[in-house]
């Protein structure tokens, strides 16, 4: 579990009631392809963080340092490398908290396994967040079309890189 001093975010595993919550989330047009269905829905489906192994093997709540719910994260372990996958509630996009979010993501990633690589998937109109994680890192490596809901879309891998002055005292 992330708990840097000085960071505004810290993560947990993704409790059940936090599922919940996401689930209500409704994010503005073009990002409301990013809402999840009914919570009983995903439950009854056992998808995602709606199967209890998945969610606690996974998933992670994000909360800020007044311990409420700011963002969820999946850490989807591919190979050697570990994918994530990022929401953040929908009145905290756009404020400038993007960066912070997401490297207390990393953090959690890199104590799960020191040695594999991060990676995440982004489309490509999706400037805000590509912004957001070059801020903290990332950089765009590929780029290919991916079936999605609404059929084929580009999406660009993106894959973490610290910076040879990093330091991680929780490591």
């Amino acid at each position: 579990m992330s708990s840097s001093l000085d960071s505004v975010f810290h993560t947990i595993p993704l409790t059940e009631l936090h599922a919940a919550e996401v689930c209500t989330w409704i994010y503005e047009p073009p990002y409301n392809i990013y809402g999840w269905m009914a919570w009983e829905q995903m439950k009854e489906l056992g998808i995602e963080f709606g199967d209890p192994i998945i969610r606690e093997e996974q998933y992670l709540s994000v909360l800020d340092k007044h311990e409420q719910l700011a963002g969820f994260a999946q850490l989807f372990p591919l190979g050697d490398t570990i994918r994530l996958g990022i929401g953040m509630r929908p009145d905290l996009c756009g404020h400038g908290y993007g960066e912070e979010f997401v490297r207390a993501i990393v953090q959690t990633a890199q104590e799960r396994s020191a040695t594999a690589e991060i990676d995440l998937e982004v489309l490509t109109w999706n400037q805000r967040a590509i912004r957001t994680y070059q801020k903290a890192d990332f950089y765009i490596t590929d780029m290919y079309e991916r079936r999605t809901p609404d059929g084929m879309k580009p999406f660009y891998c993106m894959v973490y890189q610290a910076p040879p002055n990093a330091r991680y005292p929780n490591l």
